[in-house]
């Protein structure tokens, strides 16, 4: 089972997770006993019970199917588990305590990678889409590929792809130094900015692991990284490197873009050829961008012109970026996953050019006390962008509270006057669609569970 031997069945302490369910979805897939504990019930959860996986929502060790359970079939056995998970918890404690075989959710994603030609998207945002561009134009190809994606792929409905070709498609985490288990064919290094300072203390150090993921690039294999980071990054002599973006020197560079409302038209530079007038449905210039990334990749594995052209016109995007939700005359909602200060100036900057002068209101859930701590300034210029902000509590995550660490640090070095701090649960109830026109819910944690009763809140007003 692709480097997993005699294992028949595979635990995973955090199954509910956007990257955590695509391997239990693989693995199920190829007939294994899975099997799984998270802390609450959700759309990903119910699919993967749909798809006969076993999960429960208790850490009580009793919970864990018998299968499981019995020490006697550990040798069979792989726990796979998330550094979102607490050490303490108390399923995770018993496997380790019986003498399991544990994994990190990245240590497994490493085995399938030097099992096959892997694609790795980096970066410290735009990952997730690039990746699932890429996915799209591979299999929309007679290349094909399979994919594990950190998101919802609207086109397939599923952050899962499966196919028949020797390439894969994945995400390449920097948290924790996930990506250096990794060994790809082709990588591809979207941004560099500054994040999970946590881990990695300083930027330089954190640029630094950027560098070390590059050299596990396999000999031969392929760079693909953005032309505004070409300073950073060091490139190994035996691999082959190319730039994109709008850089004049851009190895793959997109120009002459032309906004026809409901869709895109541009050009598109390579080291070949040149490819002219690509028709992109997909809102927001930066996705031209991370459009040009994934055609980068996509050509280097033999993906033609042809197909480039007719994917392009498919794509529909990936469930929590740039998600438009509702659309109607007077009022537009829309879903985004951005949570670093980089992504919410690119999700906002896109908004803008997208609806011109409307009235934009948001609502912001910062992710992690330390990103609030080190980027509090920066989450306050951008935020005062936009006409109203709504403020939520930080969701912690994996992160125990820091003195002093709240919204309340962006807040109060916001300049914007139309702003609110509220709870969640108030939110409902505290919008009106009479003040609204362009809103957006931003974040990483659980402000998805806002968007059902939003949607289904001005669906029945419109």
């Amino acid at each position: 089972m692709n480097g997993f031997g005699n294992i028949k069945g595979f635990y995973f302490v955090g199954i509910g997770g956007i990257g955590m369910s695509a391997l239990a979805f693989y693995f199920a897939g190829r007939g294994a006993a899975v099997a799984g504990y998270d802390r609450s019930q959700n759309q990903i959860t119910e699919s993967l019970e749909a798809a006969g996986c076993s999960i429960t929502y208790s850490d009580e060790t009793t919970a864990i199917p018998e299968f499981f359970r019995d020490p006697a079939n550990r040798d069979v056995i792989q726990i796979v588990f998330t550094p979102a998970i607490p050490q303490e918890n108390n399923i995770l404690r018993f496997f380790r305590d019986q003498g399991y075989s544990v994994a990190k959710r990245s240590e497994v994603l490493g085995i399938l990678s030097s099992a096959t030609d892997t694609i790795a998207v980096a970066g410290t945002h735009g990952k997730t889409t690039v990746s699932t561009m890429t996915a799209h134009l591979l299999k929309q190809s007679a290349v094909d590929c399979s994919a594990f994606l950190g998101g919802i792929s609207k086109n397939y409905s599923s952050n899962l792809i499966t196919g028949s070709s020797r390439y894969t498609v994945m995400e390449a985490d920097e948290y924790d130094r996930s990506f250096h288990r990794l060994k790809p064919l082709i990588a591809v290094v979207t941004a560099v900015d500054p994040d999970h300072l946590e881990v990695y203390g300083t930027h330089e150090s954190m640029i630094e692991a950027y560098n070390e993921f590059i050299q596990k690039i396999r000999q031969g294999g392929i760079l693909i990284y953005n032309c505004r980071i070409r300073d950073q990054i060091r490139i190994p002599r035996d691999v082959k490197a190319f730039s994109y973006g709008d850089c004049p020197q851009a190895d793959y560079r997109y120009s002459g873009i032309e906004n026809k409302g409901d869709y895109y038209l541009f050009n598109l530079n390579t080291p070949a050829e040149t490819i002219s007038n690509i028709h992109f449905p997909f809102p927001g210039k930066i996705n031209i961008e991370n459009l040009t990334a994934a055609i980068a990749a996509a050509m280097n594995c033999g993906v033609s012109e042809s197909e480039i052209r007719k994917a392009a016109v498919l794509f529909q995007g990936v469930r929590r970026r740039f998600d438009i939700r509702i659309n109607r005359p007077g009022f537009t909602y829309i879903d985004d996953y951005a949570h670093h200060p980089e992504e919410i100036k690119a999700f906002i900057g896109s908004v803008r050019e997208y609806f011109g002068n409307r009235k934009i209101t948001a609502i912001f859930q910062p992710h992690l006390f330390t990103r609030t701590r080190d980027h509090a300034e920066g989450f306050a210029g951008i935020l005062d962008r936009l006409d109203e902000v709504i403020l939520l509590p930080v969701y912690p995550a994996r992160e125990k509270p820091i003195p002093g660490v709240s919204s309340e640090m962006i807040f109060q070095r916001m300049k914007l006057v139309n702003k609110r701090l509220l709870e969640m649960k108030n939110i409902p109830a505290e919008l009106d669609a009479s003040e609204l026109d362009v809103l957006l819910t931003i974040g990483a944690g659980d402000i998805d569970r806002l968007v059902a009763p939003i949607e289904n809140k001005f669906r029945e007003a419109g």
